[in-house]
C-alpha cells in the first residue's frame, strides 16, 4: 500500500484513530509513571485532552483542512489536563498552524509541521526536561525532517518515524534517571506514541473507533427523570441567544478562537461559524447583552433572537411556577428576577482544592472560586477559564496547588483579555493556603505576588498514601499495599505502620528554623488517628506548634505542612 497525500476527510478519520489508540492504552501509560501512588495519571489526561478535541472534531461534516486544524487545536486546548496534556495540547497546536494552509498533506508539509509542533510545546514549559514527551516529540520531528526527499510514499515515511520515536523512547531512562532506577519508560512519551500509532494505522487502512463509553452505575436511589420532573432551576443558562455579525474586518482563526471561548465562558451549547463576511452565532446564556456587546467590536448585528427557555419550559409543561419558600402564603407566580451588574472588585482569587475541610480553609481565607480537583483529577484548562469568567474582579490571583496543574492555570491566563490573570505557582494545599494568607489588600499586585511566592516557598509539604504496586525508587524497595510518605519530591519513607511512616516523613522536612506542623487528615483517616500523631510529633519536637485540621481529601490519609 502506497499514500502520497492526506486530505481532509483521510486526516479527521487518523485524529479519530489517534485519540481511539491512545483511548485503548490509556491504562498501559497510566502505569508507566514514576510513583506507585494511587492519584490521576497521564494517559488519563492525555486522553481526556485529546478527547476534548475529538468531540469537535467529530461535529465537523465534510470539513476544509482549516476547519479541521481550528476544532483540533481549540478543542485540545481548552481540554487540557495536567502537565502532558497541556504539552500534547501544545503539540496540536504547533501541527495545526502549519496545515491549515493546505489542502492536502504531504512529507514536505508533515515534517514542517513536525517541527513547528515541537517549537511550540518547548516554548510552553518553562523549563524543558528531557527524557520526557518533548523529547520524544522532537525524536520524531528531527527524523521526519532528515526523511524530506529520500521518499514521497506516507506509509514508509511513517514507519521510520514511529519505529525511531519507539527507540527515543526506550532511551528515556537514560535521560532521566529516576525513570531507570524504577525501571519505566516516560509515560508521556508513551502517550504521544500511542497517538502516533493510531493516526498511522487508520491511513494505512486500519478502522479505529472510539469506544462507547461504560454507563455509570449509580446507587439504587437514582430515578430516570422525565422532563415533567425538571423545574426551571435545572436550565443552567435560561436564554437562548441567536444572532449574525455583519463583520467590518477580517475575523481572523485568533478573532474566532477567543470569541469562541468568551461564548463558552458565558454559556453552552455554543455554535460559532465563520463564512466570508458574516458569523453566524448561538448560545445558552443568563446575560445575552454580554454575548452581544462582545459581538459589536466585530461588527454589526442582524436576525437577533432571544428566547427565556425557563418561560418556554413552564408553557410546555403548563404548569405555574412557584417560589418554594411562598408556599404556605398562597400561589405566588415566579418572576424572572435579573441580578444587577455590579462593578468588578479590584482582587480575586481562585483555588484548586480537594476535601470537604479544604473547601472550607479557603473560603474562610476569602478564595472566590473552588476549582474541584487535584492530583487524582487535573482541572482542564476550560475549568480554569470558567472559574475565571465566574469571578467579578479586575486582577484575579490562581493558585493551582499542584505542579500537574500550573501549565493548565497558564494556559488559561494567555487566554483571557479582559481580566489580569496572576498565577500563582503553588505545587500544594498547604503552599496556597500560605500564599492566600499573605496577601495584602491594599497593596500592588506585583508586591502581593512577590509576597505569596515567598511564603509558599517556606511551606515544606508532605503526604502519606499506600501504593498501587511493587517497585523500587531512591533506594526504597516498596510492596504493593505499604504506606508512603512522600515529600515535595519524592517518597522519604515506606512500610506496613502508618504512624511510622508519618513520623519518618516529618522528621526529613523538620528543620532548626521550623516554627509549625500543621497535619490535614483525610476522608480515610480519622481525627482521633490524626491526634495521635500530633501528640507524638509534639513529644518529639516540643518547641514546634502541632495543629489538626480536617482535610477530608481523597487517596490521601495525611497531608502535612512544616514552616
Amino acid at each position: 500500500m502506497s499514500v502520497k497525500k492526506i486530505d481532509a476527510a483521510l486526516l479527521k478519520k487518523m485524529f479519530i484513530g489517534a485519540a481511539a489508540s491512545l483511548e485503548s492504552q490509556k491504562e498501559v501509560v497510566n502505569e508507566l509513571n514514576v510513583f506507585p501512588v494511587p492519584d490521576g495519571d497521564t494517559g488519563t489526561n492525555m486522553t481526556m485532552t485529546i478527547m476534548s478535541a475529538v468531540n469537535e472534531v467529530t461535529a465537523l461534516e465534510n470539513p476544509t483542512m482549516e476547519e479541521l486544524a481550528k476544532a483540533i487545536s481549540s478543542g485540545s486546548l481548552r481540554g487540557a489536563r495536567g502537565n502532558s496534556g497541556v504539552i500534547l495540547s501544545q503539540l496540536l497546536r504547533g501541527f495545526t498552524k502549519v496545515i491549515r494552509d493546505v489542502e492536502e498533506i504531504n512529507i514536505e508539509t508533515i515534517a514542517n509541521a513536525f517541527q513547528k509542533a515541537v517549537e511550540t510545546a518547548y516554548k510552553a514549559v518553562m523549563k524543558p526536561k528531557e527524557g520526557t514527551i518533548l523529547t520524544v516529540a522532537k525524536g520524531g520531528a528531527d527524523k521526519a525532517m532528515e526523511l524530506v526527499g529520500t521518499t514521497d510514499d506516507l506509509v514508509v515515511f511513517g514507519e521510520k518515524i514511529i519505529k525511531y520515536m519507539a527507540e527515543v523512547l526506550e532511551y528515556t531512562p537514560e535521560l532521566l534517571p529516576v525513570l531507570k532506577e524504577a525501571g519505566v519508560v516516560d509515560s508521556g512519551g508513551q502517550g504521544l506514541l500511542e497517538v502516533m500509532k493510531g493516526g498511522f494505522a487508520v491511513m494505512c487502512g486500519k478502522k479505529l473507533e472510539i469506544k462507547a463509553a461504560e454507563p455509570v452505575k449509580k446507587a439504587d436511589t437514582t430515578k430516570v427523570v422525565s422532563t415533567e420532573d425538571i423545574s426551571t432551576s435545572d436550565i443552567k443558562f435560561g436564554y437562548c441567544t441567536e444572532f449574525i455579525i455583519l463583520l467590518d474586518n477580517e475575523f481572523t482563526e485568533l478573532d474566532e478562537t477567543e470569541f469562541k471561548a468568551y461564548l463558552e465562558s458565558i454559556g453552552d451549547s455554543i455554535v460559532c461559524v465563520a463564512d466570508d463576511d458574516v458569523v453566524k452565532v448561538h448560545v445558552h446564556t443568563n446575560d445575552p447583552g454580554l454575548a452581544i456587546q462582545k459581538a459589536l467590536t466585530f461588527g454589526q448585528l442582524t436576525k437577533m433572537k432571544i428566547d427565556n427557555m425557563r418561560e418556554e419550559h413552564n408553557e410546555k409543561l403548563g404548569l405555574e411556577a412557584e417560589k418554594a419558600n411562598a408556599v404556605k402564603a398562597g400561589a405566588v407566580k415566579a418572576q424572572e428576577v435579573k441580578k444587577p451588574t455590579l462593578p468588578p472588585k479590584d482582587n480575586g482569587f481562585i483555588s484548586v482544592s480537594v476535601g470537604e475541610g479544604i473547601n472550607e480553609i479557603f473560603k474562610g481565607l476569602g478564595v472566590d472560586y473552588l476549582i474541584e480537583g487535584g492530583q487524582t483529577m487535573n482541572p482542564s484548562t476550560e475549568d480554569m477559564l470558567n472559574a475565571i469568567d465566574q469571578v467579578n474582579a479586575k486582577n484575579i490571583y490562581i493558585l493551582p496547588n499542584n505542579k500537574n496543574i500550573i501549565l493548565a492555570a497558564e494556559q488559561a491566563k494567555s487566554m483571557t483579555k479582559d481580566k489580569n490573570i496572576i498565577v500563582i505557582p503553588s505545587k500544594t494545599i498547604p503552599q496556597g493556603i500560605a500564599a492566600v494568607i499573605n496577601f495584602v489588600s491594599g497593596k500592588s499586585t506585583e508586591e502581593n505576588e512577590a509576597a505569596m511566592v515567598e511564603a509558599m516557598g517556606r511551606v515544606k509539604t508532605g503526604s502519606v498514601t499506600y501504593a498501587v504496586r511493587d517497585t523500587h525508587i531512591d533506594g526504597l524497595e516498596i510492596k504493593n499495599g505499604d504506606f508512603m510518605g512522600l515529600d515535595d519530591k519524592t517518597i522519604k519513607s515506606t512500610g506496613s505502620d502508618i504512624k511510622q511512616v508519618t513520623a519518618e516523613l516529618v522528621d526529613s522536612m523538620v528543620e532548626e528554623d521550623s516554627e509549625l506542623i500543621s497535619i490535614y487528615f483525610g476522608e480515610d483517616a480519622d481525627e482521633e488517628s490524626a491526634n495521635e500523631i500530633a501528640d507524638m510529633l509534639m513529644e518529639k519536637y516540643d518547641y514546634l506548634d502541632v495543629e489538626v485540621h480536617p482535610g477530608n481529601q481523597p487517596v490521601y490519609y495525611y497531608v502535612i505542612s512544616v514552616e
